[in-house]
């Protein structure tokens, strides 16, 4: 039971790094807006004044929790 869940945690971390080094290098290299919609969807708050700045991305993290759940729903049921 628990080795599936270390291969599970090892496999999601693979999988966080993979995408955070396929998002920076994204960003050097100046890709044409394919990711910019990602931190300004409608319920993204944003305040900013001289000296404070606030940003709350709460449509951003909803959307973000719907697909990592659909993710992990397909690959439980298809791998298992």
């Amino acid at each position: 039971m628990f080795s599936d869940t270390g291969k599970m945690l090892v496999i999601s971390g693979l999988v966080a790094v993979f995408l955070e080094v396929l998002l920076l290098a994204a960003q050097k290299e100046g890709f044409p807006g394919w990711l910019n919609w990602f931190g300004r969807l409608p319920l993204d708050f944003s305040f900013r004044s001289d000296k404070f700045g606030f940003y709350f991305p709460l449509g951003s993290s909803l959307l973000l929790s719907a697909v990592l759940s659909i993710l992990v729903y397909l690959f439980n049921k298809f791998i298992r």
